[in-house]
């Protein structure tokens, strides 16, 4: 198994290149379709980089620090940042490497951020400004592009190969197809998943059980009562601050909307890249720290097979905090409409929204964290609509393709490797063609 890997580089714009940077970056995406890259373009061929499922650069660019007005603590002015980010097969290190040897087109990128010069050396300035997120989603752990692309190829020869079969006999149309189809090369068995990806995995699995444990052996008595004591306090803290939050109107804007839509539905998939501030309470910080942690824990250990908490139509996400913790964004590639989306999160998982973003300045009011919040239907699209921000440049290495038809053509190729299916097991492999 190839295990999957991402690198995010976040780095501040020179404010006077802002808009050169912005014009620049539209270079990179067809012209009549916004936002999308073009594979080809001269200056990241994404293309040639067989490893990258999806890539994207972003303007960091915060429309909603106007909510800040009653919260004079926070600064009224934040950076514009550019971010870089590759969902990637394998080491994102190696990919990174790589993709500096070919520097000219990311050094034209990058001359319009700050600390940045001609003779700036390009990778050890990429690895300075790598953040690591606060939690991250993979669909499907394990699957490759290599493997996303054979299989895909593989489900079009059966399809077009099982329009020509007369035979009625599912035992008989199962060997006139195994006959007649013609890879051009053999499928690729998985290779071995990596011996220090596996310690490394399994040793983030064991980590908060082991420390409880260690806890517990040692200092019992006192574990339980910090636990008890902590519960309290937290319930009382998370009590108070609901109760006095202040409320920030999220108004429509049918005009961003209206923006933000012009770089949406132009394939089966589309980007999600929102951002806000944290309310600036020591407790809302270290919560939000807390709950990404869990997230970040079940994604990697439980949620690998497809879905995330009964959604499967989200292929990668990423969660990551900017400013020592006073903002954060989001980024997703989910498929489907930008309305099925938000209603698929709210008619799910609708705790999980409250529990990843009730931090954020603007929030729905939850009632202990997990009610209300999301559910305030109309409060929350206008809110998550309002932080959303346009993805300048969006990759994806195999359009057309949802996370269910990956889902699907797996499921097709073990069928077709598969040494002998009862006529009930060939009757549903041959209805998934």
């Amino acid at each position: 198994m190839i295990p999957q890997d991402s690198f995010i580089i976040v780095t501040k714009i020179d404010p006077v290149q802002l808009d050169k940077l912005r014009s620049l970056l539209k270079t990179m995406t067809f012209a009549n379709r916004t936002g999308m890259a073009d594979p080809d373009n001269p200056l990241v061929r994404f293309r040639d980089f067989d490893e990258i499922h999806f890539a994207r650069f972003v303007v960091l660019a915060d429309n909603t620090l106007n909510d800040r007005a009653d919260y004079p603590q926070l600064p009224s002015r934040e950076p514009f940042y550019l971010c870089f980010m590759v969902d990637c097969d394998g080491s994102a290190d190696e990919l990174l490497a790589r993709m500096a040897q070919r520097p000219d087109g990311l050094r034209t990128i990058f001359g319009h951020c700050e600390e940045f010069g001609q003779t700036t050396d390009l990778l050890g300035w990429l690895r300075a400004r790598r953040v690591k997120p606060a939690a991250s989603y993979v669909n499907w752990v394990g699957r490759s592009v290599g493997q996303v692309r054979e299989e895909a190829r593989l489900h079009d020869l059966l399809r077009a190969a099982l329009s020509g079969i007369e035979e009625s006999e599912p035992q008989k149309i199962l060997v006139r197809l195994r006959q007649s189809i013609m890879l051009p090369e053999p499928l690729k068995p998985a290779p071995p998943t990596p011996l220090s990806w596996r310690i490394r995995n399994l040793a983030h699995l064991l980590l908060p059980f082991v420390v409880a444990l260690v806890c517990l052996a040692l200092f019992p008595i006192i574990t339980i009562v910090l636990l008890g004591i902590g519960s309290v306090l937290f319930a009382v803290a998370l009590r108070r601050q609901e109760q006095t939050d202040k409320f920030v109107k999220q108004l429509y804007d049918a005009d961003w909307v209206a923006e933000l839509r012009k770089s949406e539905d132009h394939d089966v998939t589309n980007q999600y890249t929102a951002m806000g501030s944290i309310k600036p309470a020591w407790f809302r910080l270290r919560t939000e720290k807390a709950i990404l942690y869990g997230i970040n824990w079940v994604a990697r250990h439980i949620f690998t097979r497809g879905s995330l908490a009964r959604i499967g139509t989200i292929h990668f996400a990423h969660w990551v905090f900017l400013d020592q913790g006073r903002r954060a964004f989001f980024c997703s590639n989910y498929d489907g409409g930008h309305e099925a989306y938000m209603d698929d999160f709210i008619n799910k998982a609708g705790f999980g929204l409250n529990l990843s973003f009730s931090s954020g300045i603007g929030y729905p009011t939850t009632n202990w964290l997990l009610a209300r919040g999301a559910w305030l239907e109309q409060e929350f699209k206008h809110f998550q609509r309002r932080h959303q921000i346009p993805t300048d440049v969006w990759y994806k290495a195999y359009p057309g393709l949802t996370a269910h038809d990956l889902a699907r053509n797996s499921r097709i190729r073990n069928g077709f490797e598969k040494a002998a299916m009862s006529y009930d097991e060939i009757r549903r492999w041959l209805a998934e063609i």
